[in-house]
């Protein structure tokens, strides 16, 4: 059989790509290596309890109804409703350095607000910062990369709001070790500090089923269990797509949501040459199942990124986890109509992706358990005591992250040289996903209907 389009990764970039086009009749075929869809934004069952396996929170949280912004600019692409997403904004989430905390919420003026009472000298920088960042086109896709930190320090010179400004959003969108692109600092900047953060009620299963059964009604046709092990070309242009089981499919167009490293590592051989290097920022998760709310021990904030040193240090660490910082996420704390069915909290810290993909099987879970109380140690120096209370628990690694999303090391955000215009050296394969360089769950859904409006909708 063949396509107009062979789409590579059922996750959130994918099946908004695959959506964007089955809408205008392409015949498309969406081709997941694993049993289930999502990639890194997936979900399981364990024990008998439901586990979204990255969501923290959606950024470029709007409210319905808006006519603005990237999320209803997303829902109106790819014809569908407020009521899709269902999304329940955060109620406070905060920045805590030592000696210092900043509060925000989905309304920007507090962010600003915190600024100029925690540091009156900087306010007037800040507030020239923000006029540059509105100004700034960061989706235009033939930009050039920029250091975030060398453009930030123009306007802010206390190093510690540079830091406190960076932390959430290097923690949520950079795969760039100490710095980030400046327009992918501007995209986060915006989703984070002026959009906010929200979250489904049902988690992120709610948004991943409601895609694939739109894409399903617009006949397009979805393969789990169907791993690309190889991309064939001739004279420049793919032609098709070898599965792992050795089943070819031809497509006039591929676009691949695997990474960059990945996907070129597919092609056969006699492809022009391109470097494309995997990233390493990887992370370690927490996860505990707690007999009550959060709020009961006085735990109040939707997400708390701290650092317990005075600069915040954003690399692949030397030891396997880097317990210097990290996320604590309370998906409880998000502004429901009724309470979710179990306490959560969930802990995040940055890990060496070599640590955990090279341990033997036999040390791996002796390993997880024992960092696991690590990062619970220092988590609870920034939040109430909660292990008398906890009921069940999983960790992931970098070892998880790589068997969700096929990415080498783990990496979440993919390589730090983005092809921003999707573009690699076959004129009929295109990138869309993280290596793209749209983060985050919104930006990811975008990445693949922008990808697919730019070269697939011509």
């Amino acid at each position: 059989m063949k396509y107009d389009t062979v789409i590579i990764g059922a996750g959130m970039s994918g099946l908004s790509a695959g959506v964007r086009l089955a809408y205008y009749e392409k015949k498309v075929c969406i081709l997941e290596r694993h049993t289930t869809i999502g990639g890194l934004n997936s979900f399981y069952r364990l024990r008998k309890r439901n586990y979204d396996v990255g969501l923290h929170a959606i950024t470029n949280y709007a409210e319905p109804g808006t006519k603005q912004g990237p999320l209803s600019k997303l829902l109106r692409q790819l014809r569908m409703t407020w009521e899709d997403f269902d999304l329940r904004p955060q109620l406070r989430s905060s920045i805590v350095f030592p000696d210092c905390r900043l509060h925000f919420t989905n309304q920007f003026s507090v962010f600003v607000d915190q600024v100029a009472a925690a540091f009156p000298s900087q306010i007037d920088g800040f507030r020239r910062l923000v006029q540059r960042i509105a100004e700034h086109d960061a989706l235009n896709l033939d930009r050039q990369v920029v250091s975030a930190r060398q453009v930030v320090s123009e306007y802010i010179r206390d190093p510690l709001l540079v830091d406190m400004i960076f932390c959430p959003l290097m923690f949520y969108g950079s795969a760039t070790p100490r710095d980030m692109d400046f327009s992918q600092f501007v995209i986060m900047f915006k989703s984070i500090f002026h959009e906010g953060f929200g979250r489904p009620f049902e988690g992120i299963r709610l948004i991943l089923k409601k895609l694939v059964r739109h894409f399903r009604s617009l006949g397009g046709d979805l393969r789990l269990r169907a791993g690309v092990r190889e991309i064939s070309h001739t004279n420049g242009r793919a032609t098709s797509v070898t599965l792992d089981d050795g089943t070819e499919i031809e497509a006039d167009n591929i676009l691949s949501s695997a990474g960059a490293a990945e996907t070129l590592r597919m092609i056969s051989p006699g492809s022009p040459p391109v470097k494309a290097e995997p990233g390493d920022i990887s992370f370690v998760e927490s996860i505990s199942v707690l007999d009550c709310a959060p709020a009961d021990l006085g735990h109040r904030d939707t997400i708390v990124f701290y650092s317990d040193s005075p600069a915040f240090h954003y690399e692949r660490p030397s030891e396997p986890v880097d317990l210097r910082s990290g996320i604590i996420c309370s998906p409880n704390n998000f502004d429901y109509s009724e309470p979710l069915e179990d306490g959560r909290i969930r802990i995040t810290a940055l890990a060496n992706p070599h640590h955990w993909m090279n341990l033997p099987d036999d040390q791996y879970v002796a390993e997880k358990d024992r960092w696991n109380d690590r990062i619970i140690d220092s988590a609870v120096k920034h939040i109430p005591e909660f292990r008398s209370h906890v009921i069940d628990t999983d960790v992931f690694t970098p070892r998880t992250i790589r068997r969700f999303t096929g990415h080498l090391n783990g990496c979440v955000y993919g390589a730090p040289e983005k092809f921003v215009n999707g573009q690699t050296p076959l004129s009929n394969l295109f990138l869309c996903g993280t290596d793209q360089g749209f983060l985050g769950i919104v930006g990811a859904m975008l990445s693949g209907i922008t990808i697919a409006n730019r070269h697939l909708l011509k």
